[in-house]
């Protein structure tokens, strides 16, 4: 039952943080940039494209050992106080499922806890402007992610926090599979563009026309697994 009960909750949590339009808009301007430095090489567009997939597979996975790590430390107070911790943690999440709900009523970019925030995004692009190829890509995509902190790392907390009383070596498995269902969009997008049957900037055209149903589909999924938590379905 416990297996069930995180498959459930991980799944849901990932798959909310996989839409979070971050991500894509930095894979597409990762993607355009090596385009402009090799317009002539598809295949890099590819590796670049993997590259920045695998780094931010390999950050994430980083940052969730740190966030158990964390937890670990006040393992005795959880334990104790467990359904206040799984409370907080239920309630943190329907706040950030209303907050990507209301982005989808009123839209402002750069939106608390839900995008990336304006002052960070000039010195994103300028990192990303000195990428020329798939080796600068997967560097410079780890640099990257944690640029990306500020607007996809609420679910991870959730998630992480759910997982920490399984300990680092439980918890590990559950973390990858997290870390695969949150890169598998931009996974997608770079072979849709390699293969032909999109352009970078569809792409791009596509994410800010449907920025605010990427925020609605993430609030609704958040809202629901944390209203689930606290009513003890989960």
């Amino acid at each position: 039952m416990p297996d069930i009960a995180n498959f459930t909750r991980i799944t849901a949590l990932a798959l909310a943080d996989s839409v979070n339009p971050c991500a894509i808009a930095i894979l597409a301007m990762i993607l355009i940039t090596i385009l402009i430095h090799n317009p002539e090489k598809k295949h890099k567009v590819l590796y670049a494209g993997l590259a920045f997939v695998f780094s931010v597979f390999i950050g994430y996975l980083f940052y969730g050992t740190i966030i158990i790590q964390f937890f670990n430390i006040f393992a005795q107070w959880l334990r104790e106080y467990s359904k206040i911790f799984y409370n907080f943690l239920a309630i943190f999440a329907m706040t950030l499922g209303s907050l990507n709900i209301k982005d989808y009523f009123i839209y402002k970019p750069g939106g608390l806890t839900t995008e990336m925030p304006l002052f960070l995004r000039p010195k994103v692009k300028l990192w990303i402007n000195k990428i020329t190829s798939p080796t600068g890509a997967f560097i410079i995509g780890f640099i990257v992610t944690l640029f990306l902190l500020p607007c996809t790392i609420g679910p991870y907390i959730i998630a992480s926090g759910l997982l920490a009383e399984l300990g680092i070596i439980q918890a590990l498995p559950w973390l990858i599979y997290y870390n695969i269902l949150f890169v598998l969009p931009m996974l997608g997008i770079t072979l849709i563009i390699y293969l032909g049957l999109s352009k970078v900037e569809d792409v791009e055209g596509w994410k800010a026309r449907n920025i605010k149903r990427l925020h609605l589909i993430a609030g609704i999924a958040l809202f629901l697994v944390g209203f689930s938590l606290l009513m003890g379905w989960l």
